[in-house]
């Protein structure tokens, strides 16, 4: 990853979801995309998310990827505290949850408070749809995006 200042901030509620969220960072760092992790929980450290997504668009960050579990707390939180896009990773918690649960939550949002949903734990689409925002206004980002699904389309691995 570059040193420049990240365009993606990659947000995860608990230290436990973190290996699913590692996987948007390895797609980030693949796609040569500035991004930062962070682990916040909008239960514990309100202030702290607030003043996270408040502050993210100010610092030049584009879109923000969260975890999602049942609440769907963390991302309701930053989606209602900035003007970026916010994409939720609904995460399978629990051994007798599959996911599902959060992945409902995720799709219903209250109105204007939108948090684009990607399948459960798949943080992959979340970083491959991050930098598709990110590249919007990006010709080289562009250009790494399609070297990459080019790669996927003749079974490279990512």
């Amino acid at each position: 990853m570059s040193d420049q200042s990240p365009l993606v901030g990659v947000l995860v509620a608990s230290p436990s979801e973190m290996p699913i969220l590692r996987q948007a960072g390895a797609i980030l760092e693949k796609l040569d995309i500035p991004h930062e992790v962070r682990v916040m929980s909008s239960s514990r450290n309100p202030d702290l998310v607030d003043e996270y997504a408040r502050t993210a668009f100010e610092r030049g960050v584009k879109v923000l990827i969260c975890t999602t579990g049942m609440s769907g707390h963390l991302a309701a939180a930053v989606a209602a505290r900035t003007v970026l896009p916010v994409i939720g990773v609904p995460i399978a918690s629990l051994p007798q949850m599959d996911g599902r649960e959060a992945l409902a939550i995720t799709a219903q949002m209250p109105m204007g408070v939108p948090v684009a949903a990607v399948g459960v734990d798949a943080a992959v689409n979340a970083a491959v749809l991050a930098a598709e925002i990110v590249g919007i206004g990006d010709p080289d980002v562009q250009a790494r995006l399609w070297k990459f699904k080019d790669d996927l389309a003749e079974g490279l691995k990512l």
